[in-house]
């Protein structure tokens, strides 16, 4: 019985949490900016999609290419040979008697 409230505790104070990945991406100034204006939907759906800017293109790819870049790395053994090697052997156990 206790164990569950502890963990259902937990869990919403884990919630509860900020993440600075997302509050650092946030566009400076947008706390104080207002509310957009509602429209109707047809106003939407029949504007101009928004295209690309030549820095958001910019920003985009470099990000992107950090990411593959991490990836690659990512790529290699999870465990070295020698170390594998020494796994296999195991632990050597002559010397205690």
């Amino acid at each position: 019985m206790r164990l569950p409230a502890l963990v259902g505790i937990g869990l919403a104070l884990a919630a509860c949490t900020t993440f600075p990945e997302i509050d650092a991406a946030e566009t400076p100034g947008i706390d104080n900016a207002p509310y957009p204006d509602l429209v109707p939907i047809e106003t939407l759906l029949a504007a101009e999609p928004p295209r690309a800017t030549p820095e958001l293109r910019a920003g985009v790819e470099s990000r992107a290419s950090a990411l593959r870049g991490r990836a690659s790395a990512l790529q290699g053994p999870i465990v070295e040979p020698e170390t594998r090697s020494r796994m296999r052997t195991g632990i050597d156990r002559s010397e205690d008697g």
